[in-house]
C-alpha cells in the first residue's frame, strides 16, 4: 500500500514495516504508518498545504517537523494540534485549519491531580549529551529524570545516515549515527537509577524549585536537587520574500522527513547555507533519489567540513559561494528560487541574479541554543548546568563527551567528594568541538606501481578513523593525533578499509599490480547497487568535482564490517588514476538555472513572524516610530503572540535591529513565556478529593 511519496529503497536505512492505518484528510481517504507523525501521513498523501492563515490568507505547511513552531497545526479529531508532534492512529480524522478554527463543543478531559516526586537530577533532553550525562550518574547510582519530547531516544542521532567524524575510540568514529542512537540507547537500559521519559515535554520552571512536565499519563510537578538541560539546538531561519510558502523548510526537517519517516518529499532541492547541516542535508537527499539543483553559501567558502562540500561537488551540485537567496516564487507552494551575489557587506549585487526551478528549499543558516529553561532556573536559583548544543553549538562526537564531563560534575557538586573527571576529557571535548582548520594545497601522487590509498581530505578536522582501522598503522600524522591531516607512509596490501571508513568518502585506492596503463581506482560509495551497474562508462571527478575524465564500473560490491558503505571499482587511464576522487551522478543540464528570473517582490514584504504573519516592513516601521521594548513591539505589531512562543521570531528581529542601526543596549527583551509549548488547559485541572 505504499505511495509513490515513500522511499522505498535507500542505500542506508532499513524498510519500515507496513503496518498501515487508514485516516482522512479534509474528507479524502488517506493512508499512513501507525504511529508515524500526522504531519508526514499527510505530506505522503501528497498534501503539502496544511491551511491558510485567517490574516492574510498565506498557505502554510510543515516547517521545522520538530515541534518548536506551528506552521503544521491541523484539526485533529476535533483539536487543533501540531501535527508533526502527534503519533497517527486508525481512524482519526484530520482538517486543515482555514482561517481561525470553528471548534465545537470539546469534552474536558479526565485527567489525575498533578504528582508530584522528587529525584537527584532532571535531565531534559534524550540526545547524545543528555543520555550520556544520564549514564555517568546513573553509574554513581543517582536517580535521575531524563526527559525528552519525541517517541525514540537518541535526539537528533536518529536522523544522521552519515558515518561519524571524530575519534573512534572515543566517540565511534566511522559509525553512522542511526547506528549509534540504537548503541546509547541499548547501553542506557543498563543504568536503573535513570527512568526514562519519552512523549514528554517540559512546560516551566518555576520560583520553588519545581518543574511542571507533561507526559502522557498526565501532569507532572518534579524537584530536582539539579537541572541538566541538554534540550539541544533549534534551527535559525532567514526571512525573504516567500520564507513562509509550503516546500520552504529547515534542514532538519527535510532530513526528519527523508531519514526518520523515509517520505520522499521532494523532487528537485535547492539549499541555503553551507554548514554542516546545510552540506549534510544535501547528501542525503541525493541518497533519497532527490535532485539538487544547487547550494548557496554567503561566505567565501563553506563553513561545515570541506570534506562535505567536495563529495556533494563530486556528485554534481554546483555551490555559490558569496550568494543569499533573494526570494522563493509560488502560490500555494514554492515552485521557484532566486538568489544572487552579495559584496563585502552582503548586499545583493544587482545583475546577478539566477533563478532556479524548485520544489523544496532547505533553509541551513545555522542553530540556535534551547536554554531558555536553564535562564529561568538560575533566575529562580535553582542548580542548573547546560550540555551539549544547549551550551555551545558543535558536533554530535562533542555533545556526548560534553554531557559525561556534565554528569560527573553534577556527581561531584551532588556528593561533596570527587568523582573523577579524566584531564584528557576535558581537552577531547574541546577537540571535538574545533571547527574545520586550514585548507592546505592539494598534492598529487607520484607513485605509478603497486597499491596505495589517495587521502583527498585537506582540512584538519577533528577525525582519526582511517588511522587507527589501517591494519599496518600506515596512515600517519604528524600534527595532532585525532585533527592532523592524515598522510600515507607506504607499505600498503590493499585491504580498503581506510576507503570504507572514512567519514568524508575521501580516501580512494589506485591499484596498478594488474592494468599499469588502466589501473583499478576503487571509490566508497552510499548511493546504492541501482545507480551504477558492471560495464556502465561514468563521469569521474577530482577532490573538488572537477570532471577529469571517464571511467568503467568492474564492480560494486557492499564493504565487509561496514554495513551500508559500498565499494566502486573503476577501470581509468594512468593520467587521471592518481586524481580520481568520486564519480557526477547529477548531469549539469538538470542543475542549471532558468533562463528567465522573475519579479522580485518588495524586501519588506519578507514574513518575519510566522505564527501572526507580520512582515519586516511592520517591524521596521515600528521601531522607526521608537519602539525599543519588545512586548510593546508584540502589543502593537503581535510579533510574539503565536503558538510557537516566538521560538521563530524572537531570533529575527535582532537583525532587522541591527539594520536599523539600533543600539542593543537600547531595547527591553521579550518577557518569556511561562509554558514552552502549548498545552490543553484541562491538563493542570486533576483534583484529588477531600478525605
Amino acid at each position: 500500500m505504499a505511495t509513490e511519496a515513500r522511499i522505498t529503497r535507500h542505500p542506508v536505512l532499513p524498510p519500515l514495516s507496513d503496518n498501515w492505518v487508514k485516516f482522512t484528510f479534509n474528507g479524502r481517504e488517506m493512508i499512513g504508518r501507525k504511529g508515524e507523525m500526522v504531519s508526514s501521513a499527510v505530506f505522503a498523501g501528497g498534501e503539502h498545504v496544511f491551511g491558510h492563515h485567517h490574516k492574510d490568507g498565506g498557505p502554510q505547511g510543515l516547517f521545522c517537523a520538530n515541534g518548536q513552531c506551528s506552521q503544521c497545526t491541523l484539526i485533529i479529531d476535533g483539536i487543533p494540534l501540531k501535527s508533526c508532534i502527534i503519533p497517527l492512529e486508525e481512524g482519526m480524522v484530520v482538517q486543515s485549519v482555514e482561517g481561525l478554527p470553528s471548534l465545537g463543543d470539546i469534552d474536558p478531559p479526565e485527567v489525575k491531580a498533578p504528582e508530584r516526586l522528587e529525584t537527584d537530577v532532571l535531565i531534559i533532553g534524550a540526545g547524545p549529551s543528555g543520555i550520556s550525562a544520564a549514564m555517568e550518574l546513573g553509574r554513581s547510582g543517582y536517580r535521575v529524570v531524563l526527559v525528552d519530547d519525541k517517541d525514540r531516544l537518541g535526539g537528533k542521532l536518529v536522523l544522521q545516515t552519515h558515518k561519524f567524524f571524530g575519534s573512534e575510540q572515543d566517540c565511534r568514529a566511522g559509525v553512522r549515527g542511526t547506528e549509534i542512537a540504537s548503541i546509547i540507547a541499548g547501553e542506557l537500559k543498563e543504568f536503573q537509577s535513570v527512568d526514562v521519559w519519552l512523549e514528554s515535554v517540559v512546560l516551566a520552571v518555576f520560583s520553588d524549585g519545581t518543574l511542571g512536565v507533561r507526559r502522557p499519563d498526565g501532569y507532572k510537578i518534579v524537584k530536582p536537587r539539579q537541572l541538566l538541560v541538554a534540550a539541544g539546538a533549534r534551527e535559525k531561519s532567514l526571512p525573504f520574500p516567500g520564507c513562509t510558502l509550503p516546500g520552504v523548510y529547515g534542514a532538519g526537517a527535510f532530513q526528519t522527513l527523508v531519514n526518520r519517516d523515509q517520505i520522499r518529499c521532494s523532487e528537485r532541492v535547492f539549499v541555503l547555507g553551507g554548514g554542516n547541516v546545510g552540506l549534510i542535508g544535501a547528501y542525503h537527499a541525493i541518497q533519497a533519489g532527490m535532485t539538487v539543483v544547487g547550494l548557496a553559501e554567503g561566505m567565501d567558502r563553506c563553513g561545515g567540513y570541506k570534506v562535505h562540500a567536495d563529495k556533494i561537488a563530486r556528485l554534481g551540485v554546483p555551490i555559490y559561494t558569496r550568494h543569499t537567496v533573494l526570494a522563493a516564487h509560488g502560490r500555494e507552494s514554492i515552485e521557484s528560487v532566486t538568489i544572487s551575489a552579495v559584496d563585502e557587506n552582503f548586499k545583493p549585487i544587482p545583475g546577478t541574479e539566477k533563478n532556479f526551478k524548485v520544489d523544496t528549499l532547505l533553509v541551513a543558516v545555522g542553530l540556535s541554543s534551547v536554554n531558555e529553561f536553564h535562564a529561568k532556573a538560575v533566575e529562580f536559583g535553582i542548580p542548573s548546568m547546560l550540555t551539549g548544543d544547549s551550551e555551545e553549538i558543535a558536533e554530535a562526537s562533542a555533545a556526548m563527551f560534553s554531557g559525561k564531563i556534565c554528569g560527573r560534575k553534577i556527581a561531584n557538586s551532588l556528593r561533596g567528594e570527587t568523582v573523577e573527571i579524566p584531564a584528557d576529557w576535558l581537552e577531547k571535548a574541546e577537540v571535538l568541538k574545533s571547527p574545520g582548520g586550514a585548507v592546505s594545497e592539494y598534492r598529487e601522487s607520484k607513485q605509478h606501481e603497486g597499491v596505495f590509498p589517495v587521502i583527498h581530505c585537506l582540512q584538519e578536522i577533528p577525525c582519526n578513523p582511517c588511522m587507527t582501522i589501517c591494519p599496518k598503522g600506515l596512515i600517519i600524522t604528524s600534527g595532532h593525533p585525532v585533527k592532523g591531516l592524515p598522510q600515507y607512509s607506504g607499505g600498503c596490501i590493499g585491504c580498503r578499509k581506510c576507503v570504507a571508513i572514512c567519514p568524508g568518502l575521501a580516501i580512494t585506492l589506485v591499484d596498478y599490480r594488474k592494468k599499469s596503463e588502466f589501473p583499478t581506482v576503487t571509490v566508497p560509495w552510499e548511493l546504492g547497487d541501482w545507480v551504477v551497474e558492471k560495464g556502465q562508462t561514468v563521469t569521474v571527478t577530482e577532490w573538488e568535482g572537477e570532471t577529469i575524465g571517464t571511467g568503467t564500473v568492474i564492480s560494486l560490491k557492499a564493504a565487509p564490517g561496514f554495513p551500508s558503505t559500498m565499494l566502486l571499482d573503476l577501470e581509468v587511464h594512468r593520467s587521471i588514476a592518481n586524481r580520481v576522487a568520486g564519480v557526477r551522478v547529477q548531469k549539469s543540464e538538470v542543475t542549471a538555472p532558468e533562463k528567465t528570473v522573475p519579479e522580485l517582490p518588495v524586501a519588506d514584504s519578507a514574513i518575519v513572524c510566522r505564527c501572526e504573519r507580520v512582515t519586516a516592513g511592520e517591524i521596521r516601521q515600528l521601531l522607526r516610530e521608537g519602539v525599543r521594548d519588545m512586548n510593546e513591539l508584540k502589543a502593537r505589531s503581535r510579533a510574539g503572540f503565536g503558538a510557537c512562543g516566538g521560538k521563530t521570531c524572537e531570533i529575527l528581529i535582532p537583525r532587522i535591529i541591527r539594520s536599523e542601526g539600533i543600539d542593543p543596549d537600547e531595547i527591553t527583551d521579550f518577557t518569556k513565556r511561562p509554558l514552552f509549548a502549548e498545552t490543553r488547559l484541562g491538563i493542570f485541572c486533576g483534583r484529588e478529593e477531600d478525605e
